[in-house]
């Protein structure tokens, strides 16, 4: 019997296990995937001449056991480890409506992988549903979250700028990765030509300087490799096995059993409480259960839509917290790859030292400063790099001294800019079990049917004009455009499954992140966004699980669960 059991260790799961072993609670985290561990498991050390293949998979390889996670732009030789053979984990789409499904089933999950980015939702985002009837009314607005978001900014640490913008709210931030000069160049020419538009350093979970707190988990700070999908050695970005597991560790709390499979969660009509969870040995396939007073949700919107589904009993024939037939639906991401890029011949003559683990944000303006012929808004994510000697060598003819000189030459600025926009509520986006199909262990796998509406239509087309905008205002040549929105789940800001919300009828969860019907299971990871913003959603996971183990805590103590 624990006091509490985590299903998933990544971003929201590692937070979760942090904040209750903290508490004093016996806490199990449960993890699908295999151990990795922090340092010995990385590829951070290996270079150019350690991957035999130029850092790509072989075609063949590709085509056969990753067709999916092969679309990641993190998908590399180096990182291969990190990615599910989808050969081995097999998930089901309609023709018409393909989803790309990114995953990582290791301790720590997606964790290792992700982009950083860290930015807050701001009380426009939490009022959203309310004021233009889609989706579910939040049941919590910023003000409830904005001391969680402070929490765990410090613990994991963000580099970011204080900017004072309303739909982007300001943080704890340790000092911002600068800009370049031409960077510098294009905010100054884009803030004057666009008076209500900002330009700005990307907010990242990267340690700029680390403090104190963080050394003593033996953090340092960021070396600016830009080898970050790869794992941190140095533990200067925030992952659950650099920062959040190791906490949770140091409190003699917690418990940790990997290649452990979820089937079910258990339910006992009679006290109307979760009483633990039934597993799968992954290489065994034995099964065997374990017991919890409190039950967390963080596998992941989609797994987590997963086992509640399949958590069917004589009294929850729906799965369990399902009574308002909620579960699985509302699925969500972001508008991803509406791209604009562009040179920049105007460009100042120099250059710059190192690299960088971050870039430029432009917050969102459409429907703040700016009106829209559609609801919500977008931000952009890029940077103005200088092109070397690639640009001048690679694929052109040459060789010799005519070659050594043009390899010497610095090429101009390069200007690249992505999209990503709001993508509104929608029951009939779901995620639901497959009627036949099982996995080899014989648990149903997910039939995922998701797609676009109108307004994101519309969205996509703005993006595209307003990044070649602003590319043009800062004095650049448009040289391509990538038009088309990418396959849904390519963002991988898969969310909404499992929604908060006021009315237990249209939604799954209350303020607490606390299921309607069944008040010891919290959930939350992704599945409990009521709405995505267009912020990178990942410190909204992590200050929503601090704050539900802190509840989940004190109600636990007070007898109330």
């Amino acid at each position: 019997m624990f006091d509490a059991i985590v299903i998933g260790s990544g971003m929201s799961g590692g937070i979760a296990a942090k904040e209750l072993c903290e508490r004093g609670l016996k806490t199990l985290v449960l993890e699908r995937g295999r151990k990795l561990e922090h340092g010995a498991s990385y590829t951070d050390w290996m270079q150019p001449w350690d991957l035999p293949n130029a850092n790509l998979v072989p075609e063949e390889e590709l085509a056969r056991d990753y067709p999916i996670q092969g679309k990641c732009y993190a998908f590399t030789e180096a990182t291969q480890q990190y990615w599910v053979k989808d050969s081995e984990h097999p998930y089901s789409f309609p023709a018409d409506k393909p989803f790309s499904w990114i995953r990582g089933y290791h301790l720590g999950g997606r964790s290792i992988m992700w982009g950083r980015q860290s930015y807050r939702l701001s009380e426009m985002d939490f009022e959203a549903n309310a004021k233009d009837g889609h989706g579910s009314d939040w049941p919590i607005r910023y003000a409830d979250i904005a001391p969680w978001y402070d929490h765990v900014e410090r613990f994991i640490g963000v580099a970011g700028s204080k900017e004072g913008l309303p739909q982007l709210p300001d943080g704890e931030f340790l000092p911002p990765f600068a800009m370049n000069d031409a960077e510098a160049q294009f905010k100054q020419a884009v803030e004057k030509a666009f008076p209500g538009r900002r330009v700005i350093p990307g907010r990242v979970a990267n340690l700029s300087k680390a403090q104190p707190h963080h050394e003593e988990l033996g953090r340092s700070s960021c070396q600016n490799r830009s080898l970050c999908e790869r794992g941190c050695t140095y533990g200067a970005y925030h992952s659950s096995l650099s920062s959040s597991l190791p906490a949770a560790e140091r409190t003699g709390n917690l418990t940790i059993v990997t290649d452990a499979i979820v089937h079910s969660i258990i339910y006992d009509p009679k006290t109307k409480k979760a009483t633990g969870v039934r597993v799968i040995d992954a290489n065994t396939k034995e099964g065997r259960t374990y017991e919890g007073k409190v039950i967390f949700g963080c596998a992941s919107a989609i797994g987590t839509a997963q086992i509640l589904l399949n958590s069917r009993s004589e009294a929850q024939p729906n799965g369990i917290a399902n009574s308002s037939g909620m579960v699985g639906r509302n699925l969500m991401d972001h508008l991803y790859a509406l791209s604009v890029m562009g040179t920049m011949p105007n460009g100042p003559n120099t250059y710059y030292n190192g690299r960088r683990p971050t870039g430029l944000y432009i917050p969102r303006y459409r429907n703040v400063s700016e009106p829209a012929d559609f609801l919500r808004g977008y931000g952009f994510q890029g940077s103005v790099s200088r092109m070397g000697w690639r640009n001048a060598a690679l694929g052109k003819p040459g060789v010799g001294a005519e070659l050594k000189a043009r390899t010497r030459k610095l090429g101009p600025w390069f200007a690249y800019f992505s999209g990503f926009g709001e993508m509104l509520p929608n029951p009939e986006n779901r995620v639901t079990l497959h009627p036949t199909r099982t996995d080899k262990w014989g648990v149903p796998i997910v039939h995922i049917e998701c797609a676009i509406g109108e307004n994101e239509k519309k969205m996509a087309v703005q993006i595209i004009e307003d990044g070649k905008a602003m590319v043009q205002a800062a004095g650049g040549e448009v040289v391509n455009t990538m038009t088309t929105p990418g396959t849904p789940g390519l963002g991988i800001h898969e969310m909404g499954t499992a929604c908060m919300g006021k009315d237990p009828t249209k939604s799954v969860l209350n303020r607490y992140n606390q299921a309607h019907d069944v008040e010891n299971l919290f959930i939350t990871d992704g599945s409990a966004m009521a709405s995505s913003g267009c912020q990178n959603p990942s410190l909204t996971y992590m200050a929503l699980s601090a704050r539900a183990a802190h509840h989940a805590a004190e109600f636990l103590r007070a007898g109330k669960i």
